[in-house]
């Protein structure tokens, strides 16, 4: 006979030495709310640090996929380090926590003063910024991501010190918490912080938040688990970093107009924010030089405004012109040269920023430079993106459109230099119409620049290229935003285009431009031609060609 024996009962793991419940000021269920509220709050937080990060470098760089990119993935990876380093501090997981709360808080919170002082101390055209993201970018974005990688392991310690769960739950529970607090962050911070607080004071008021919620997480609820020695340590550090936070919040503004100085010299007038970049007007007083910024480069301004604006406009002005469309230029510098033309009938100007438009209208010196053409009937100027303008526009509605737009290295105007954008721009084309085109520096970047003419090209419009040089090497007066090793660009890149081949030349009815002759523009489109790059495919919107 053979004896059963009844199968043994499962053997449950010993707790961890470590593990024992912890001595709670509140209900089990109380405390647990209060470790996923932490959870919420630190990951909302998290997530504006990335964001931060992100938007700054975007803005001073210019180049938004390239940030975003080498952004998120540095930070995914040391979230994923971070997760495994903080296996160490199990042991003493209230006491990390509350540690690394703490430095979070103050690096996450200085992060964005950190790279704007760089940015503005070490040269805003090349140094540090030169070749793309900066070390310091890497370096923060490093940080923050093992900082954060390692609050998830050790709240979910803190969690199971409460009351031990399935661990399946746990992390659903955990992990909910962290995404709906993602979530609330990456609201919060386009449509709260960004523009009510700006980028420095928002990541100061995001540290505070940070430090704050992972002190009384520590010091209310975990005390018991810290000795007096530890909890002492952990109060004056959190204390110091709110300290920090606090100066640098009350000197904000003085940090932020010496900045200011350090980058656009003494003589700043106006500078705001906008919802798309940063605007900086100095000079243009007391016989000081009118120059305007846009995200650090010079858009309008100093000795070469009037080459660059007058390459733009005079050839693509030689032949019918009784309706012409400027996309961009709401300085109105470009509409100045366009008004010099007999026969204007109508110009439309379509400028994104509505604030570049009040500028131009209502400052005294900006409006003085293009001319007052905002108080001519002819002109009709309106706050609008330009791809969608084309596409509302009738068919043969202009027989010149203008394109004073940032070069196609910046990310945002990529789809300004697309083949369907080119091809929306043909269909407003009156019968004989030209179309011209910024396309940025031609000796730095000539294969950005022939990969505009291919694009055009493909849109089924003829095309003759020219470049026009700078005679100031410390200026860019159009508007290219990115730069090259050697610093600022110092020619400028045009692409005239018509339905047929469009001839190279001057209106020879029309006051003749103090810049440009047709000797000197002929000799423009051979030197153009002379960095011609073959083989090169159109870009389009979901498969964009330009890089650096």
């Amino acid at each position: 006979m053979i004896e059963q024996h009844a199968p043994a009962p499962p053997r449950r793991p010993l707790p961890l030495p470590w593990a024992a419940p912890a001595r709670l000021p509140v209900p089990p269920r109380t405390g647990r709310f209060l470790v996923l509220a932490c959870a919420f709050v630190c990951a909302a937080c998290g997530l504006v640090y990335e964001l931060e990060l992100v938007a700054l470098a975007s803005y001073l760089t210019g180049d938004s996929v390239t940030q975003a990119s080498v952004v998120l993935s540095v930070m995914v990876f040391a979230m994923g380090v971070g997760s495994l380093a903080a296996k160490r501090l199990r042991r003493h997981a209230a006491a990390g926590f509350g540690a690394i709360e703490a430095v979070l808080a103050l690096v996450g919170g200085c992060s964005a003063m950190a790279l704007y002082a760089a940015f503005a101390w070490t040269g805003a055209w090349g140094g540090l910024w030169a070749s793309g993201p900066s070390c310091l970018l890497v370096v923060f974005s490093l940080t923050i991501g093992l900082l954060i990688g390692a609050e998830v392991p050790l709240l979910m310690e803190l969690i199971q010190r409460i009351r031990r769960q399935d661990p399946g739950g746990a992390v659903a529970d955990l992990f909910a918490a962290d995404y709906v607090g993602a979530l609330v962050g990456g609201l919060a911070f386009p449509f709260l912080l960004l523009p009510l607080l700006g980028q420095l004071t928002g990541a100061l008021i995001t540290g505070t938040v940070n430090v704050v919620a992972g002190g009384a997480l520590v010091l209310g609820l975990f005390r018991g688990d810290l000795s007096r020695r530890a909890r002492r340590l952990l109060l004056a550090a959190d204390v110091a970093v709110l300290g920090v936070l606090a100066s640098a919040a009350v000197l904000v503004g003085d940090f932020e107009t010496a900045a200011r100085h350090a980058v656009y010299g003494d003589d700043v007038r106006v500078a705001l924010r906008t919802g798309s970049q940063e605007l900086v007007l100095t000079g243009g007083t007391h016989g000081r030089p009118l120059a305007l910024f846009l995200d650090g480069r010079l858009r309008a301004g100093g000795r070469d405004e009037r080459r660059y604006h007058e390459a733009l406009v005079h050839p693509a002005m030689n032949g019918p012109h009784a309706r012409v469309l400027v996309l961009g230029g709401g300085d109105g510098l470009a509409a100045r040269e366009v008004l010099r033309h007999p026969g204007v009938r109508r110009l439309d100007v379509v400028e994104p920023d509505a604030a570049v438009l009040r500028l131009a209208r209502h400052d005294p010196a900006l409006s003085a430079l293009g001319g007052h053409v905002y108080d001519d009937p002819r002109v009709h100027a309106r706050t609008e993106d330009a791809f969608r303008r084309l596409r509302g526009a009738p068919r043969a509605a202009y027989d010149v459109v203008i394109c004073d737009l940032p070069d196609p290295g910046i990310t945002a105007s990529t789809k300004l230099y697309a083949q369907e954008f080119y091809g929306l721009a043909r269909r407003v084309l009156a019968p004989g119409g030209r179309l011209v085109v910024h396309v940025g520096p031609v000796a730095a970047r000539p294969r950005v620049f022939w990969t505009v003419d291919a694009t055009i090209r493909a849109a089924g419009l003829r095309t003759a290229a020219y470049r026009v040089a700078g005679r100031d090497p410390g200026s860019t007066a159009g508007p290219d935003r990115s730069t090259g090793p050697s610093g600022p660009p110092r020619d400028w890149g045009f692409v005239l285009a018509a339905r047929t081949a469009p001839r190279l030349g001057l209106d020879p009815g029309a006051p003749r431009p103090r810049t440009l002759t047709p000797a000197r523009l002929a000799a423009d489109a051979r030197a153009a031609a002379r960095t011609r790059v073959g083989g090169l495919r159109p870009s389009t919107l979901v498969h964009p060609r330009y890089a650096h």
